[in-house]
């Protein structure tokens, strides 16, 4: 790989001003003409994309690939690397269901896994759906899901052929292989089956791309029945089936808020009922347990949340007693129930600790619990200073198995399976890397930055032993830091092959996640969004500092919200970054979130507020939308990629922000890439997405390359 000085130039996006007024407020945007007017069909059939469109976004991939040239070999090298740690055959952990065990397999090659069970008493393995032959029909294939009814004859799966996260469900009858009832088209991907196998819950997905109505209709066909239509554009809908198969739950709400709705499901043609009225700002989850619901919830200003309890017939909140008291720093994260045991997952110090508690200890309906509670419980942990906890859940609900998942960065994931009346701990599954791992040769730390405000920002770091710790090292530097959700310290096999070529990998866990509870995410929305970007520069300064790294050696890299951290942080700090590599990057906040015809804006809008309605909302967004913030500055090189039928972050967004980039910004370069045949994920199957991944690392070791030849 060599260093040009002399790079090709870039493809010049025409510009066509117009002019935006809102709330007394006016902008101007020169690239707007980029989203096709018809971009809802776009996303069903790339085809009709308007042909000029088309023709920059192509333009745009053929830059990207010259300039690249010189690392495709590169880029083959890191693709080989990360196959290599993939297992050719592998199979999942299966998980028991009557006289069945039900689990997934690859078959060597394979992008798409075999849907498989076999007896539970031994015998020969049946396949139930061949997802890999199924994704040799089109360019991009993914299941959503895909679920057995309870008397096994019926196979049930939701697919989607485009990316656009459109999706339809299928149903398969297993005696005969054949499809057996109609497709149903149009939905979220969604579904949920009746205990007694004649009815499917399904969501459908509208014109906006919103789940706004749930149907029931017959198992193998017929009349669509509507059972519940959302009229907040702002809501998200799901519906599932308890482990108890008792009860199916509707669940409406946004970030802030939820609601659920209960439907008997011995009865399942009954109309839903409300557990608990909605109440703004407050947040709850139901889980059933014999002849109660255990309810997650931050009622009362639990902002790491506590456990209630309430009789079954009686959900309304003035029934509900406290079962686990909230305890600040102790963020709750999930319950799951079997008849004898409830388990329960919690966030303590940046770790999950996982508890297990017999129905024998629970306090009784009315009895108000305290919280010597956690010491009648059985505590999973681990000795790591950082890892990751995962509880996959009670296999069954009379049976006393539970199941969960520990890795951290240093440790591939072990899957364990826990006698909750014994004790006794099974592991079943270690994650093979075929082409050898040694967790020995490797270190994680937990550091933590002091942020401008003086709150400790976590930082978990993965490098070799050997790699030393003198300022020389280059840095890949990961964040999100939205909607709530932690970025865990888990194992990957794909940044190895930079952590072996001595780079350092770092995870900034910023405000706006949740890794040091549910205020860590308050902290980092809305009127406080700008925290995920300074705390996201202090760690970088801090690494820079305890000479893990130094200044122009530091890769950024964060995808989707992630992708709005990483054009914040180059406006603001681009002199600590030799390259940013922004996959599917929300970044033209204002536009977006005053577009209600997208699919996710009315929903977003208790995360970044709503700058159609509110001047203070438009303001603090337009200070940081990385499209509208751009400064004649020298900037490092970024690579932005995106996906045409992206639903979430539409192709635009990357697009018009590289276009503008170059339009304003020095240096780079400035590169976009769109996958003209996939959405939000990029490509589908399990090897091809990783030739993304490849050119990500390609594109940062060039990216240091450039940056020491210039400097």
């Amino acid at each position: 790989m060599t260093f040009k000085t002399d790079l090709p130039r870039p493809p010049v996006a025409p510009r066509n001003n117009i002019t935006i007024e809102q709330l007394g407020r006016v902008r101007t945007d020169p690239y707007a003409w980029m989203k096709d007017d018809n971009w809802q069909t776009v996303l069903r059939d790339p085809s009709i994309l308007r042909e000029d469109i088309r023709k920059h976004l192509e333009a745009e991939n053929a830059y990207t690939k010259t300039v690249l040239k010189d690392t495709e070999d590169l880029q083959a090298t890191l693709f080989s690397e990360m196959v290599g740690r993939l297992s050719p055959v592998e199979e999942s952990v299966p998980v028991p269901h009557g006289p069945w065990l039900y689990g997934i397999r690859y078959q060597e090659g394979a992008q798409h896994p075999l849907h498989i069970r076999r007896p539970r008493t031994g015998g020969e393995e049946e396949i139930l759906l061949d997802a890999d032959s199924l994704s040799k029909k089109h360019a991009y294939y993914s299941l959503a899901g895909a679920a057995h009814t309870e008397n096994h004859r019926y196979y049930v799966y939701s697919e989607d052929v485009q990316g656009s996260e459109v999706y339809r469900i299928q149903v398969k009858d297993l005696k005969t292989g054949e499809i057996c009832a109609p497709a149903i088209e149009n939905t979220t991907g969604s579904f949920t089956l009746s205990p007694d196998g004649e009815w499917l819950f399904w969501i459908y997905r509208d014109e906006f791309g919103r789940p706004s109505r749930i149907y029931r209709r017959p198992l193998l066909g017929g009349k669509d029945n509507l059972v519940f239509e959302e009229t907040d554009p702002g809501f998200f809908l799901s519906i599932g089936l308890s482990a108890s198969k008792e009860w199916i739950a509707i669940e409406r709400g946004d970030h802030d808020t939820n609601e659920t709705l209960l439907i008997p499901a011995k009865a399942p043609t009954t109309s839903p009922q409300v557990a608990a009225p909605l109440i703004r700002g407050e947040r709850y989850s139901l889980t059933h347990w014999n002849d109660r619901f255990i309810i997650l919830t931050n009622q009362g200003g639990a902002a790491d949340f506590k456990i209630m309890q309430t009789p079954q017939t009686a959900t309304e909140r003035e029934n509900w007693v406290e079962f686990l008291p909230h305890q600040e720093g102790h963020f709750l994260l999930g319950v799951c129930a079997g008849r004898h045991h409830l388990s329960w997952i919690e966030r303590f110090e940046g770790n999950e600790n996982l508890y297990v508690l017999s129905a024998q200890d629970a306090p009784s309906l009315t009895e108000k619990a305290s919280l010597p509670l956690r010491d009648k419980a059985q505590q999973i942990s681990f000795d790591e200073p950082a890892y990751s906890l995962s509880l996959l859940g009670i296999l069954e609900y009379d049976q006393p198995m539970l199941r969960y998942v520990y890795q951290s960065p240093t440790t591939p994931a072990h899957w364990y399976d826990i006698n909750m009346e014994t004790g006794e701990r099974l592991l079943r599954k270690i994650k093979e890397v075929p082409s050898g791992h040694d967790p020995a040769l490797y270190e994680t730390q937990r550091l933590f930055a002091k942020a401008d405000d003086g709150e400790l920002v976590p930082i978990t770091v993965l490098k070799r032993k050997e790699t030393a710790i003198n300022g020389s090292a280059p840095l890949l530097l990961y964040g999100y830091g939205s909607y709530g959700i932690s970025m865990e310290a888990a194992f990957s096999t794909s940044i190895l092959s930079l952590v072996d070529r001595g780079w350092v990998y770092a995870i900034a866990h910023i405000r706006g996640g949740s890794e040091k509870g549910w205020n860590w995410f308050l902290d980092g929305r809305k009127e406080k969004k700008t925290n995920s970007f300074t705390d996201f520069i202090a760690s970088a300064r801090h690494l820079i500092t305890e000479n893990y790294t130094k200044a122009g050696q530091i890769v950024a890299h964060g995808g989707s919200a992630g992708g709005l951290l990483m054009g914040a942080v180059a406006n603001m700090a681009p002199e600590l970054f030799a390259g940013i590599a922004a996959q599917v990057p929300f970044v033209d906040v204002l536009n977006t979130m005053s577009d209600t015809t997208l699919p996710l804006t009315p929903p977003e809008w208790p995360e970044w507020g709503n700058p159609l309605t509110d001047p203070k909302a438009y303001d603090l967004i337009a200070s940081y939308s990385p499209y509208d913030n751009i400064h004649p500055k020298p900037y490092p090189a970024i690579l932005a990629l995106g996906g045409l039928c992206d639903p979430r972050v539409t192709y635009w967004e990357p697009a018009k922000w590289i276009a503008r980039l170059r339009d304003i910004a020095q240096n780079g370069p400035f590169l976009c890439q769109i996958n003209m045949e996939a959405g939000h994920g990029g490509s589908s199957g399990r090897f091809e997405r990783l030739k993304e991944t490849a050119l990500v690392q390609a594109f940062a070791l060039w990216c240091l390359e450039q940056h020491k030849a210039a400097h």
